[in-house]
């Protein structure tokens, strides 16, 4: 099969914080962590998506993302990584681990975002996705993605491989999978053995239980740095040793092992085969130096959360806000985008015409960082603050949400707006479609242009202003109607 590899389960949003430790508090005999840098990663689901795109795959994620700015932060670093984000709503917080280092080693873990809510129902699109993959991966983390009916019933379905690498608190793998990976700890909670035996034979029972149990084609059991057991068809089992052992940062191993079994079995690979390559790569990814050393580049780059313009109604928090009590009350979520370099008569008339079309309206700022890289170093010529602050002024907008990328889709995926709006020339003559409408498709969204002011242009006013060291005449107005929703194009009259 020739389509992507997709990652199903919950993710997370995984935080290391480095630090020194050189005192303790006067008030608690604790170390006192002198922080000096915070690294943000996806964790969960989202990391064995990120580890996957790493090794050169197509790779679509199906997840569940809240309406925090935990969720937003997660939309931008899978962005970073190319992985696309098939998001369900998801009631709550996300929920963050955070974890504080002093010298390599690890002090203490912070969990936040309390218990999981129920995931929404997946679109359409999100049941073709699974019906058209090459392999999927079932990165079942115990907080409700995998317990979906619809997704369940789809993972049941289809005809790709799929590899279920579970969790104790999550449910039992769907009937018939072609591999399932628990790792030591998690085969002893699934299967309670019997004291005394071997290590081996430990596992070799559990994993030939939960082979009968979940209907599985194969399971494996992790060793560690020992490597992996693995029982198929027969009665004995396949040890895969560790080519070298290894000793370091664990932490996200049992990702990259099952990752790169899934990535294997979509370009045809036996079982055993994967197990094999799976093994090789958690090994090397732990002498490496860990989930710090593995991280790609454009996720380490993301590392730093920008500041953003505060104010009310702009921000995260505020877009965020905005969103929760719109769909809490069945309302309909509008959302368009842009530079707004020089506000202007036709910006204005495209937002007025954007937020009549549903509950409320959020609108996209490209950051000063995004706009210099698409319209060259001499933009913008009003910084990102002052822009976010004159749309958050004009009464048809709701909320606004700053963002770095050259195009809106991390925001557009944490958003997940019910339309999409642009003012321009797009309707008509057999144009192009929207380049957002694919993203939008992911949750059944919807793409619409709206009326414009035609001779309405900031780069006109800018080249005007700057030629007669004015302001530039407007040419007279002319306004024109196209309303294009997913390729169905309806025309105006002049």
């Amino acid at each position: 099969m020739t389509g992507p590899v997709v990652v199903v389960g919950d993710i997370l949003l995984d935080r290391d914080v480095e630090g020194v430790v050189n005192r303790l508090c006067p008030d608690s005999p604790v170390p006192v962590l002198d922080e000096s840098t915070a690294v943000d990663r996806p964790g969960g689901a989202g990391l064995a998506a990120v580890f996957a795109a790493a090794q050169g795959a197509e790779v679509a994620l199906v997840t569940a993302l809240a309406d925090d700015a935990g969720g937003a932060r997660l939309a931008e670093l899978l962005a970073a990584a190319g992985v696309q984000v098939y998001a369900l709503p998801l009631r709550g917080a996300t929920c963050e681990k955070i974890r504080l280092h002093a010298r390599g080693r690890v002090l203490l873990r912070h969990d936040r975002g309390g218990a999981a809510g129920a995931p929404g129902e997946p679109s359409e699109a999100v049941l073709r996705l699974l019906a058209a993959a090459s392999a999927v991966l079932v990165s079942d983390y115990g907080r409700g993605v995998a317990r979906q009916p619809a997704l369940r019933a789809a993972l049941a379905a289809t005809r790709a491989p799929v590899v279920w690498d579970p969790h104790p608190r999550g449910p039992a793998a769907v009937p018939g999978v072609h591999l399932a990976t628990p790792n030591e700890s998690e085969v002893r909670e699934l299967v309670k053995a019997a004291p005394g035996g071997s290590r081996l034979a430990t596992a070799s029972r559990g994993a030939q239980e939960l082979r009968r149990r979940w209907r599985a084609g194969a399971v494996t059991v992790t060793l560690g740095g020992d490597g992996a057991l693995l029982c198929h068809a027969g009665s004995t089992p396949l040890v895969v040793p560790a080519p070298a052992s290894a000793e370091g940062d664990t932490c996200g191993a049992g990702d990259r092992f099952a990752a790169t079994a899934t990535i294997a079995l979509s370009r045809g690979a036996l079982v055993s085969e994967a197990v094999q390559a799976a093994v090789t790569e958690a090994s090397g990814y732990v002498a490496a130096g860990g989930v710090a050393a593995a991280l790609p580049a454009p996720v380490r780059a993301a590392a730093a959360p920008p500041s953003r313009p505060g104010g009310p109604r702009i921000g995260v928090a505020a877009a965020a806000e905005v969103v929760a009590g719109v769909r809490a009350a069945g309302g309909t979520v509008v959302a368009t985008g842009g530079c707004f370099d020089l506000l202007h008569a036709g910006h204005v008339a495209t937002l007025e015409a954007a937020r009549q079309l549903g509950d409320c309206l959020v609108v996209c700022v490209n950051s000063d960082v995004s706009v210099a890289g698409l319209k060259g170093p001499d933009r913008p010529v009003v910084p990102q603050g002052d822009r976010s602050r004159l749309l958050a002024a004009l009464g048809c907008v709701d909320a606004v949400l700053v963002f770095d990328e050259p195009t809106p889709e991390a925001a557009l995926t944490w958003l997940r707006p019910d339309v999409w709006v642009k003012g321009g020339d797009y309707a008509g003559g057999g144009g192009p479609a929207l380049p957002e409408a694919e993203v939008l498709r992911r949750w059944g969204g919807h793409t619409v242009v709206v009326p414009y002011l035609d001779g309405r242009s900031t780069t006109d006013m800018i080249a005007a202003a700057r030629a007669t060291g004015g302001t530039g005449g407007a040419r007279t107005p002319d306004l024109r109607v196209g309303v294009d929703v997913d390729g169905t194009t309806i025309k105006g009259a002049r």
